[in-house]
């Protein structure tokens, strides 16, 4: 397995695997505006994309925005989106993806990662053995959408 970051020249290989992954989370399929957003995303760079490959097929997705921790007055990131193709899951490309991420987050120096994701998604078993701990505290969300 290769896991890589991402750049402009990749996005053929991540607009599959990101329609799969807006599409297990019931959104309905839309590669023209996918491949839209994930350009935005690259060409700006506002957030980081790692993609893992198994024999030179792109396999699954990470993608990392940054945020900053003012009580701790670090850098951090927020795992927002890990996708693994259907046919590619139970080999460990989910962990090696998200080990990717960690090690980027231990190379620069960043406080760590922080993970949104649904309350029912069955990889937070993943997640907690990974060493990600629930945080306790009550999280609130404002959409005006």
């Amino acid at each position: 397995m290769t896991i890589i970051k991402a750049q402009i020249e990749h996005l053929d290989h991540l607009i599959p695997l990101f329609d799969g992954y807006r599409v297990f989370y019931k959104q309905n399929s839309n590669t023209t505006k996918a491949k839209q957003f994930l350009f935005e995303r690259l060409k700006n760079n506002d957030s980081i994309i790692f993609i893992a490959y198994l024999e030179d097929k792109a396999v699954g997705f990470t993608q990392l925005y940054p945020l900053f921790s003012s009580v701790s007055m670090e850098s951090m990131f927020l795992l927002n989106d890990l996708y693994v193709d259907a046919n590619y899951r139970g080999k460990g490309v989910g962990e090696a993806i998200i080990n990717k991420a960690k090690n980027h987050c231990i190379e620069n120096n960043l406080k760590g990662m922080a993970i949104q994701t649904e309350a029912n998604n069955p990889a937070q078993h993943l997640y907690q053995r990974l060493g990600f701990k629930k945080d306790p505290d009550l999280q609130f969300f404002w959409t005006n959408k």
